[in-house]
Order: structure tokens, then C-alpha cells, then sequence
């Protein structure tokens, strides 16, 4: 998905503030989408670098999300981390090439509970350094300070609680 805007709100051959707002906001979305696809991009590139060629980076994700905690994978979606058909794939393959383990619950026979297999726990490790990597390489490079971060967070976080609203008191 592609956003795309025109300005038509020119005065004087200047754009209005709110023109420029709303540039600004979906050059944001734009920029979030293309993060995403390089976080993935990224984890990619570490995945074949150490020879794991049965698991994409999607995948990879997922089993850190996952981390240590034994769910299911309606948790998963209910966490807003993946859509429904995706993680029923994702999950299906990560059980047949063994990264994830499975059982169905004891207290509801249709739910499957999850958790990570030792390989499975080596791919979590290998994100979590990845990201950790990354994080020093910010610092040392001076991109963010720590208030920018959490600034960063905060307002995605903001965003996301307005659309969610929005999904959930309409109709």
C-alpha cells in the first residue's frame, strides 16, 4: 500500500500550514511502511548471513515476538502483531520446520497453545542481537537521543489508540 497526496491548498504560491501538516502526516505513514520493510530487509540479510534459509524474516519476527511466553495464536493477533490468515500460515510452517512448538489447550480443545523450540529460541536470540546491534550503531552515531525515542513512541503509540478508537466506536 502506496499513500499518496497532491497539494491543491496553495496561497500565494506557499502552502498553508495545514497543507503542510497533512504532507508531513503522509510522509510519516509512508516512512513507517518503508521502516518496516527494511526492519524486515535487515533481519533478512542476518538470517542468510548465518545460513537459515528455511525461515524468512517475517517468520523471524513472529518467533521474537513470541520470545519466551507460551500463547496462542489468537494472542497473537489480539497483541495487533499479525493479521489472522498470516499468522496461521506463518505459524503452520514454523511448526513443520520445527521452530515452534504446539499442543491444543486443556481448557479449550480448538485453541493450540505455541512456544518457541530450542531452534526456535536461536532465532529469537539472533533478532534480539540484531536489534541490540542496531541500537548501539544509533547511539554511536547520534540519531536519536533517548527523549527522541520515547517521543517517537509516544506519538505512534498516540496513533495508534486514535485509530483504534475510531474502529471501535463506529457503526
Amino acid at each position: 500500500m502506496s499513500i499518496a497526496y497532491q497539494s491543491s491548498s496553495l496561497i500565494g504560491g506557499h502552502e498553508t500550514p495545514e497543507a503542510r501538516t497533512k504532507l508531513n502526516f503522509l510522509e510519516c505513514l509512508r516512512l513507517i511502511e518503508r521502516l518496516h520493510r527494511r526492519m524486515l530487509d535487515i533481519v533478512k540479510h542476518r538470517l542468510d548471513a548465518v545460513g537459515m534459509n528455511d525461515i524468512n524474516s517475517v517468520q523471524a519476527l513472529l518467533i521474537y515476538n513470541i520470545g519466551d511466553h507460551e500463547m496462542t495464536a489468537g494472542d497473537l493477533r489480539n497483541r495487533g502483531y499479525y493479521l489472522g490468515s498470516n499468522v496461521s500460515y506463518n505459524l503452520k510452517k514454523l511448526v513443520e520446520t520445527g521452530y515452534i512448538m504446539q499442543e491444543r489447550s486443556e481448557h479449550d480443545r480448538r485453541a493450540l497453545r505455541i512456544w518457541l523450540s530450542d531452534k526456535g529460541k536461536a532465532v529469537c536470540n539472533l533478532v534480539g542481537e540484531l536489534f541490540d546491534e542496531n541500537l548501539d550503531m544509533i547511539k554511536e552515531r547520534n540519531l536519536f537521543e533517548d527523549e527522541d525515542v520515547t517521543e517517537l513512541r509516544n506519538s505512534l503509540r498516540n496513533l495508534e489508540s486514535f485509530w483504534s478508537d475510531i474502529l471501535r466506536f463506529q457503526g
